[in-house]
């Protein structure tokens, strides 16, 4: 019950599709204590909603910021940029916290190179592929105002439009 609890107030803090700042782009972001306790609040609000990634416009903060699940870890990229990505690319079914979860096929890059800074200032460069290069394109998307249903076909989207205006979040 604590944790039913606990995904209710997590998806109370996640803005939802129709939120204008969800379409907006994100600006830099600057290593500083406000950061700091941004990012502490969204990796509380990403294992909260049982998320495996959240970019700070989900909780309403337009800097570009992300968290994200990696190797049984959370790792923090700020101002994080896709530097490279293959052709070859796959497309699944994509969920996300600010679409009530619903998911929808997303054609994404197989592998990725992501480089960005830790909270220390330090250079990161994530070279992934599968699952983790979908997580940070799906949360860089988020930076420059990109949702899934914005990369999804015409009928998926339509089809998503309608279960969205007939449901209800979870703990409503």
């Amino acid at each position: 019950m604590a944790e039913d609890k606990n995904k209710e107030v997590a998806y109370s803090q996640i803005r939802q599709f129709g939120d204008p700042c969800l379409r907006e782009i994100s600006r830099p972001a600057e290593l500083d204590d406000e950061l700091r306790k941004l990012v502490e609040r969204m990796v509380k609000i990403m294992y909260a909603a049982d998320g495996v990634g959240l970019a700070a416009p989900q909780i309403g903060v337009l800097r570009k910021v992300i968290v994200f699940r990696f190797e049984k870890e959370v790792h923090v990229l700020i101002n994080p940029e896709i530097t490279w990505r293959s052709e070859e690319t796959h497309t699944e079914p994509e969920g996300c916290l600010s679409l009530a979860s619903m998911a929808v096929d997303v054609e994404r890059s197989n592998e990725v190179k992501v480089e960005g800074e830790d909270l220390e200032g330090k250079k990161r460069v994530y070279e992934l592929e599968g699952l983790q290069a979908r997580i940070l394109q799906h949360e860089i998307d988020h930076l420059e105002g990109t949702m899934v249903i914005n990369r999804t076909s015409k009928e998926q989207r339509k089809e998503l439009m309608s279960h969205l205006r007939n449901m209800k979040l979870p703990g409503e």
